[in-house]
């Protein structure tokens, strides 16, 4: 009995901790006013950047039609897909995290700017 009031108390602060992290899509909507200028969310609609349509879960450097740089293609090496950990890492810098980037942008400074784009863009 013991054993299942620690396997409760455990996942019960996983839960909470993965509320903490989740975004919110209105504040997001703001945010992605920095990407909208590069980025469509629209499937199969490329600007400067590649559409971000169905972005989580998917490969890194999968979307057709988009000339993606040398240092993407070799950061996607491997089959490394955009997930939580991989969008945190990029977008909180990007030159950092593939150096090479086409992206100019610089980056979100706020980890809550980040979920909520993250949030915003998955609504989307």
């Amino acid at each position: 009995m013991k054993r299942i009031a620690s396997i409760a108390a455990a996942v019960a602060a996983l839960s909470i901790a993965g509320a903490a992290h989740a975004g919110d899509a209105d504040a997001g909507k703001k945010v992605f006013n920095k990407c909208k200028a590069c980025h469509k969310l629209e499937e199969g609609k490329n600007g400067v950047g590649p559409t971000l349509f169905g972005l989580s879960g998917r490969p890194v450097g999968s979307v057709e039609g988009y000339k993606y740089s040398d240092a993407m293609m070799a950061y996607a090496d491997g089959g490394k897909v955009w997930d939580e950990a991989a969008l945190n890492e990029f977008l909180a810098n990007p030159k950092g995290t593939v150096p090479g980037t086409k992206m100019a942008f610089a980056g979100l400074k706020k980890p809550e700017d980040i979920a909520n784009v993250i949030a915003f863009i998955e609504a989307n």
